[in-house]
C-alpha cells in the first residue's frame, strides 16, 4: 500500500470537533479535543469516541465510568487547541474555559453550544486508539443552532491548512 495514498484517502473523511471531559472520584479532571465520534444507535441512545490509549482523558473516563461530549461551534477554535495538550483544571476553569459539574459530576464546559454526559457502556481495546462505547444519559443544548445541528459544529478542515488526523 502507498503510504502516502492511504494518508490522503483516510484524511478525506470529515470530522467534527469536540472536547471529551471527565473528573474521576478522587476528583481528578481531564479534558481532550476529540473528533472520531459518532452516534451508533437510537434506541438506547449509544456514541463513540476514539480515544488515544496512554492520554488523561482514556484514564479517567475509564476511571470514572462516566464522561461528557461537549460540542464545539463554530468559531471555537481557541477551545479546540486548548485542549490539544494535557488539561489545566482549578476550580472554576479546565485550560481557562470556564465549566460547571454536570450529571454524574462531569465537567460540562459552559461556553459548549451543546453536550451529553454518558455511562461509559464498553471499551474496544485495539490499535493507539480506544473506541470507548458511551451511553447518552443527559443532554443539553446551551445554545439553539440555525438550521441544520449538524452545521452548527467546528469542523477539522476549520482548524487550518495544516491540521489533519488519520491517515
Amino acid at each position: 500500500m502507498d503510504s502516502e495514498q492511504k494518508k490522503t484517502a483516510l484524511r478525506m473523511i470529515p470530522y467534527g470537533i469536540y472536547v471529551l471531559t471527565a473528573k474521576d472520584k478522587d476528583g481528578a479532571i481531564a479534558a481532550a479535543t476529540v473528533n472520531w465520534v459518532t452516534q451508533t444507535s437510537f434506541d438506547p441512545p449509544l456514541l463513540v469516541v476514539g480515544l488515544k490509549a496512554d492520554s488523561g482523558a482514556y484514564a479517567t473516563a475509564k476511571a470514572a465510568g462516566h464522561f461528557c461530549l461537549n460540542m464545539l461551534g463554530k468559531g471555537q477554535q481557541g477551545a479546540a487547541f486548548a485542549f490539544f495538550k494535557p488539561a489545566e483544571a482549578d476550580a472554576d476553569t479546565i485550560s481557562g474555559e470556564p465549566y460547571h459539574d454536570g450529571t454524574e459530576g462531569q465537567p460540562v464546559l459552559d461556553n459548549a453550544p451543546a453536550s451529553v454526559v454518558c455511562r461509559l457502556d464498553g471499551i474496544v481495546e485495539q490499535g493507539d486508539h480506544h473506541i470507548v462505547i458511551g451511553e447518552v444519559i443527559d443532554a443539553a443544548v446551551a445554545q439553539q443552532p440555525d438550521g441544520r445541528p449538524d452545521e452548527a459544529i467546528l469542523e477539522m478542515k476549520e482548524l487550518g491548512e495544516n491540521v489533519f488526523y488519520g491517515g
